[in-house]
């Protein structure tokens, strides 16, 4: 077992996210210039977010490259398999996923505190059934929009994108958000994102852990991907 190896292993998600959060940043805007005006380059980001937590997962350092060589590969590949696979998407999830991120937005900005499921689906005028529908289907879609990725996949290998100071600094006020945001979750939703990507328990195994069903695991890991992205567009 290399020193490197067993350094990224140990690593909490949220440390995890706050030491590579540049490099997912740089890849995502290196995309994005090379992709419609619809695409949102945040939306890459949260795919490159997983994609970041899934090489740590497989990393094994046996191979001769670091982590950042290897975990750059992993998060291009994240970003541009989530394209590929939200083509087909019906535009209604998508909107429904977007609208859930804004439901959440008001309804914490309202009261201060951490939107309910309650009040979620009150503020989005659905009931709870349909609304935790919503959460499942945010696993799956990630709100992700795009029509082309012709020659994309080319130029990305092998490529990134150098950051100014100034970027950097901000690339790095964002990551240290973002490892908060995570770290904010509810209980649940925090324990979900740590068995899955730091214990790599699949959904079956986690929801025996937290005594519920595998689709309610679901339903919580969607509910903390939308509410992770809409804390992060404050």
């Amino acid at each position: 077992m290399s020193a490197e190896y067993a350094a990224v292993r140990n690593l909490p998600v949220g440390e995890l996210v706050e030491t590579y959060a540049l490099l997912v940043r740089r890849i995502a805007y290196h995309l994005g210039g090379r992709l419609p005006d619809s695409v949102d380059v945040n939306d890459l980001i949260q795919a490159g977010m997983l994609g970041l937590m899934e090489a740590a997962k497989k990393y094994t350092g046996d191979r001769g490259a670091n982590f950042e060589t290897y975990a750059g590969i992993r998060i291009r590949g994240a970003m541009l398999d989530e394209l590929r696979r939200m083509d087909w998407v019906p535009r209604s999830v998508h909107r429904k996923v977007r609208s859930m991120v804004g439901a959440i937005r008001i309804v914490e900005a309202r009261s201060g505190s951490r939107a309910t499921d309650l009040d979620v689906a009150a503020e989005m005028g659905v009931s709870l059934d349909d609304y935790h529908e919503i959460a499942r289907e945010a696993v799956s879609c990630r709100m992700f929009s795009t029509e082309e990725l012709a020659s994309v996949d080319s130029e990305m290998q092998g490529s990134a994108a150098v950051a100014s100071p100034e970027q950097q600094a901000e690339e790095e006020s964002i990551a240290v958000s973002l490892a908060t945001t995570i770290a904010s979750l509810p209980e649940r939703e925090r324990m979900i994102m740590s068995l899955y990507y730091n214990d790599e328990l699949n959904l079956r195994e986690i929801g025996e852990v937290l005594g519920v069903s595998e689709s309610r695991v679901c339903q919580l890991h969607g509910q903390a991907l939308v509410r992770i992205r809409a804390r992060m567009l404050d």
